[in-house]
């Protein structure tokens, strides 16, 4: 069975980002589970790249039927992961990122003990808040709820198994590297 790699952090800390360059390396059979949400695409997004866009009722009902690995309500949206999205490939030998939030990781470190978690961070809550602001695609209480709950997921970032500071991203990219080859190296 191939790792299964939680990657969490507050919006803002350059965990996307993170994941998508080592996905595009190929050093190791790799792949991002694909979320599902029930907020709107943000410009340049797309459906069944960045998530998967469902309705509430839709959500509720995969919900309802035990479908997802885990599922959370942030942001006044839903986020889950579908459990069809990461058996099959784990069982097949390609590793499986997830790009979740706390309450996520939660879950699924209770279903998948054996789950490797990395927590992104930057050194400070100001350079965060800079990072959402220079994205202008929020408003201002959304940039505010996003700051607060960085505060609760920050103080949850020493249970993880390991902790990236990514204030350079090249070398933040480099230490989730060697993380992700040891968890490979760990499954032979």
């Amino acid at each position: 069975m191939a790792p299964l790699i939680i990657v969490s952090g507050p919006s803002g800390c350059g965990k996307s980002t993170i994941i998508h360059r080592l996905l595009n390396e190929q050093h190791v059979p790799l792949r991002l589970s694909v979320s599902v949400t029930t907020r709107k695409p943000r410009p340049g997004e797309q459906a069944g790249v960045d998530y998967h866009y469902w309705s509430v009722p839709e959500f509720e009902k995969a919900k309802d039927a035990g479908r997802f690995l885990e599922w959370a309500q942030a942001h006044t949206n839903y986020y889950g992961t579908l459990e069809d999205d990461v058996g099959p490939w784990r069982a097949k030998g390609v590793g499986v990122v997830l790009d979740i939030d706390v309450q996520g990781w939660e879950q699924v470190m209770r279903r998948c003990p054996d789950a490797v978690s990395v927590f992104v961070r930057t050194t400070s809550l100001a350079t965060l808040e800079t990072r959402l602001r220079g994205r202008a695609t929020e408003s201002e209480d959304a940039i505010q709820r996003r700051l607060q709950t960085a505060q609760i997921e920050l103080a949850r970032a020493d249970a993880y198994d390991h902790q990236i500071v990514n204030d350079e991203l090249e070398t933040a990219i480099a230490e989730v590297r060697t993380i992700i080859a040891s968890a490979f190296a760990a499954k032979q």
